[in-house]
């Protein structure tokens, strides 16, 4: 740039910016409080940009991708915590694109292959899917005492117990 033309470029930006940012004398140049503050910032803006354009790199390059994961808002805390962790050391290039549909939803986004994965509430129904337990939610229900008695086996009241109940 000329120098002519970065003066323009500086002036212009002090107009814009209502501050002085270089201070003239016969010695020559030097920044001003808020010139030194732009600086700063400006370095930041370049630095950050750098790393966008870093990160943006492993989805173009080999070995980057996305797993999309359906998880229930209700899944426990912590439940995955370890497999992500072990996941993004053995793959550092794969993000993580978690979703929060329900179990129907999961099921549709799997069979239409928006979905690489799924947490689901219940197994699903027939060979279609490969399904294995990750964990047991033990669920709690209010009866009255006369209909506990009844329905109560030796491991508490079955969900399938419940059915008809209003």
């Amino acid at each position: 740039m000329s120098q002519p033309a970065l003066s323009q470029t500086i002036s212009g930006l002090e107009r814009q910016l209502g501050v002085k940012l270089l201070v003239r004398s016969s010695n020559g140049v030097r920044a001003t409080e808020a010139g030194t503050a732009l600086l700063t910032e400006a370095r930041a803006v370049l630095a950050r940009h750098d790393q966008a354009l870093r990160v943006m790199a492993r989805y173009v390059g080999p070995g980057g991708g996305a797993l999309r994961i359906g998880i229930p808002l209700e899944l426990p805390a912590g439940l995955l915590d370890a497999a992500l962790a072990e996941l993004a050391e053995a793959h550092p290039d794969t993000r993580v694109q978690p979703r929060h549909p329900s179990t129907a939803d999961q099921l549709a986004a799997l069979r239409a292959g928006e979905l690489d994965v799924g947490f689901l509430r219940e197994r699903p129904v027939g060979p279609e899917f490969d399904a294995l337990l990750v964990v047991r939610e033990n669920l709690g229900v209010l009866l009255a005492t006369e209909q506990a008695a009844e329905l109560a086996g030796p491991d508490g009241v079955a969900l399938d117990a419940l059915v008809g109940l209003r």
